[in-house]
């Protein structure tokens, strides 16, 4: 599977704790993130990740593009519904893509552990 990881900046070590604790389940399909996301949780783990740019400068967008061509299996996008963010637009597209593609989307840790544990027990997604 290939899989999108995304969070915004107040979720980022939220999203390097939850690649830590799965990270047998994500070492075993191809990983994309947004830039800063990838760079540091391949720190943090050393699993390869495709590197975007970062989500203000058009990573967002370049993940979309992905997710229109049929190239993303699964989304998990750590989300800060707090916080106003610059590239909202780009955010919102991104969501309506996956729903329009049909694509499971985590935005909030529970549902990314939802959807990892499901993967550890053999359940994917297509």
């Amino acid at each position: 599977m290939k899989i999108a990881l995304i969070a915004h900046d107040k979720k980022k070590n939220e999203s390097i704790e939850l690649a830590k604790a799965y990270r047998d389940v994500l070492g075993t399909h191809e990983l994309y993130a947004t830039g800063t996301t990838g760079t540091l949780i391949m720190g943090e783990t050393g699993l390869p990740i495709h590197r975007m740019k970062s989500g203000p400068l058009g990573g967002d967008q370049q993940i979309g593009a992905m997710l229109a061509c049929g190239e993303l299996d699964l989304i998990i996008f750590l989300r800060d519904p707090l916080t106003a963010q610059p590239h909202e637009p780009d955010v919102s597209a991104l969501l309506r893509l996956c729903d329009v593609q049909a694509i499971p989307l985590a935005t909030n840790a529970s549902s990314a552990k939802a959807l990892l544990e499901a993967m550890k027990n053999g359940v994917y997604f297509s």
